[in-house]
């Protein structure tokens, strides 16, 4: 029996169980074998045959990947916001593998990947979806591309795709430290009251991936699912936003309940006609967080055309790398204007770890 049968079986008898107290130990041991097939699933085989490449370098300030089913309008979206033409066809399948384009927006390059459309199953090696997925691994934002005149279960069911290969959409990891060591035996430590699973369930799931030695501290009201992600070490957890596309083909009833049913992070648009694109790239900015950071030479004014687009939480250190990557070891001191000057408007004499913030000016002086 193969791995994918193998997963298949183990799915069939957890929807089989009925979810109550007593069954928690036995569908959680469930949960961990079907985790740890996915794994070896997943692997990249150790030979592969040559042929076009499907990952992309990674460039840019930032990645968004586009994540669909065929025909919702990726390619479409590249086209408009990118100078990058991607074949558009009015038919499935028309890009077979990922297109980069560059996204240029408030100073920043962002790097908008258009990837494959994925099908049902794709998790478990169906069509291209695999490779699909495991490119998405590496965005720094996700954007779940449906069809407004398509079913409403578009959503839903790239959420299953995704969550299948350890990519979990808008979350943060479980506040759980786990270190393995050599020996002494398992050491469980709680700081809460565990009311989703219990130690008899941890010590089975450690168990049966072959771990003996370690020290858990648990610091929140974890599931089964949660704590077998820590154990794994592979998941990613990325951003995303909802855009639901071709809203000119529905009724405004329909638009009306999709506006009713959406959240935050939902963004409605129209390719064909060019509506809500720029909605789109505003949200798209403030999902990312970055920030930007502009250089100023001894006696000049601050060079605000070519802004240094760095991540949340930056230091001066990072802007240093952003200008040569030889610059830190050298540095003496710098002098930051903006925000996060405690004398703004006046400049502060700030070192390496200084945290910057957005549209600050940043004068780096050398020893």
């Amino acid at each position: 029996m193969g791995i994918i049968e193998k997963m298949e079986e183990i799915e069939k008898e957890m929807a089989r169980t009925q979810k109550n107290k007593a069954t928690e130990y036995h569908l959680g041991l469930l949960k961990a074998k079907l985790a740890k097939y996915r794994a070896q699933l997943l692997e990249p085989e150790k030979k592969s045959a040559k042929g076009e490449g499907f990952d992309v370098l990674k460039s840019g300030d930032a990645r968004v990947c586009m994540i669909g089913f065929p025909s919702v309008g990726k390619s479409t979206l590249l086209s408009k916001v990118t100078k990058t033409e991607s074949v558009v066809g009015a038919y499935e399948f028309t890009t077979l593998t990922a297109i980069p384009g560059v996204l240029e927006y408030e100073g920043a390059r962002i790097q908008l990947l258009d990837l494959p459309g994925i099908v049902q199953d794709a998790a478990k090696g169906r069509g291209r979806g695999r490779q699909v997925v495991s490119v998405a691994k590496t965005a720094d934002l996700i954007l779940l591309m449906i069809d407004a005149t398509k079913s409403a279960e578009q959503k839903k069911q790239l959420e299953t795709e995704l969550e299948a290969v350890g990519i979990r959409l808008n979350s943060r990891p479980p506040d759980v430290v786990f270190k393995q060591k050599a020996a002494g035996g398992v050491t469980i430590n709680c700081t809460v009251k565990l009311t989703k699973i219990d130690e008899r369930t941890i010590r089975s799931i450690l168990q049966s991936y072959k771990i003996h030695s370690c020290d858990i501290m648990i610091r929140e009201d974890i599931s089964t699912d949660e704590f077998i992600d820590v154990l794994l070490g592979t998941r990613k957890y990325i951003p995303a936003l909802t855009v639901i596309n071709k809203i000119d083909g529905v009724s405004m009833e329909t638009l009306d309940s999709m506006a009713r049913e959406g959240d935050g992070r939902t963004i409605m648009i129209s390719c064909e006609i060019d509506l809500g694109l720029d909605w789109l790239l505003e949200a798209i900015w403030q999902e990312l967080g970055l920030v930007k950071v502009y250089t100023k030479r001894r006696g000049e004014i601050p060079d605000l055309s070519d802004p240094i687009c760095l991540r949340q939480g930056a230091t001066i250190e990072t802007v240093c790398h952003g200008i040569h990557r030889t610059l830190a070891s050298h540095f003496k001191y710098a002098l930051v204007w903006g925000k996060s000057s405690k004398f703004n408007p006046q400049p502060q004499k700030v070192g390496l770890a200084h945290l910057v913030q957005d549209e600050d000016v940043v004068s780096i002086f050398t020893k």
